[in-house]
């Protein structure tokens, strides 16, 4: 709590220090063997795009990278090669993904006021997302991009449809997630120690009573999960470049 009072009584005209996570430390068992954030998306490798994404963003003052050890001399090499000097460090994660995320939340520079956790497989985020995502942080202490579903949801019971879900209430959340930064360290910690399985990270938060606001997300902002989504990267790609999107 004392993090979240400095961070509310900065002045209105101080931008507070966000550093960025990217966890990129995923296996390939959906990707049919091919590594996700290694996967060519238009000319650049997945990653490549995502580092941009954060390396071109004035909210984004540090970046530190999770990935897995056997790719971390390349991950290392991409980052040199393409010149992402917010990117401090290059990291090998965890087990778990919220392992990874605990290993980059350490590597973040202590003064950070806010740190972004956000996936290496979304390499679409919009800029207007992330900068969102980060105002809307730093007066709430806890912020993520979501969109509302528009499939219809059923719960399912030994393979048979027993209930139709109202989807009015339910959102799709996306990533970047962004915190105070004492709030997500605690969070992740406690996570942890409980031995409690996460899907993102604001279930950390949530977990200690702190509500999280949901900002605009985008359906530019997909996840790199299965070929298929290449392809529809590669669609965003060619919108953007030829000014639909």
């Amino acid at each position: 709590m004392a993090g979240l009072l400095s961070l509310f009584r900065r002045k209105k005209t101080e931008e507070p220090k966000c550093a960025a996570v990217i966890v990129a430390a995923g296996s390939a068992r959906r990707m049919e063997g091919v590594d996700k954030v290694l996967a060519p998306l238009g000319e650049l490798p997945v990653l490549v795009h995502t580092l941009y994404a954060f390396q071109d963003c004035p909210s984004i003052h540090e970046i530190v990278v999770v990935t897995r050890e056997d790719l971390l001399v390349e991950v290392g090499r991409m980052c040199k090669d393409f010149a992402f000097d917010k990117v401090t460090k290059v990291v090998v994660g965890g087990v778990e993904r919220t392992d990874s995320v605990q290993v980059g939340l350490r590597e973040v520079d202590p003064q950070a006021d806010l740190i972004a956790i956000h996936d290496g497989a979304r390499p679409l985020v919009p800029q207007a997302v992330i900068r969102d995502a980060v105002a809307r942080a730093s007066l709430t202490g806890a912020a993520v991009p979501a969109v509302p579903l528009t499939d219809t949801v059923k719960r399912v019971e030994g393979g048979q449809a027993v209930e139709t879900v109202d989807r009015s209430q339910l959102w799709a959340v996306q990533t970047p997630q962004i915190f105070e930064a004492g709030l997500i360290r605690a969070a992740i910690q406690k996570a942890l120690e409980d031995g409690t399985v996460l899907t993102d990270d604001c279930g950390a938060v949530e977990r200690l009573g702190m509500p999280v606001t949901l900002t605009q997300g985008s359906r530019e902002n997909i996840k790199i999960t299965t070929p298929i989504d290449l392809l529809i990267g590669e669609a965003i790609l060619e919108a953007r470049a030829e000014g639909v999107l």
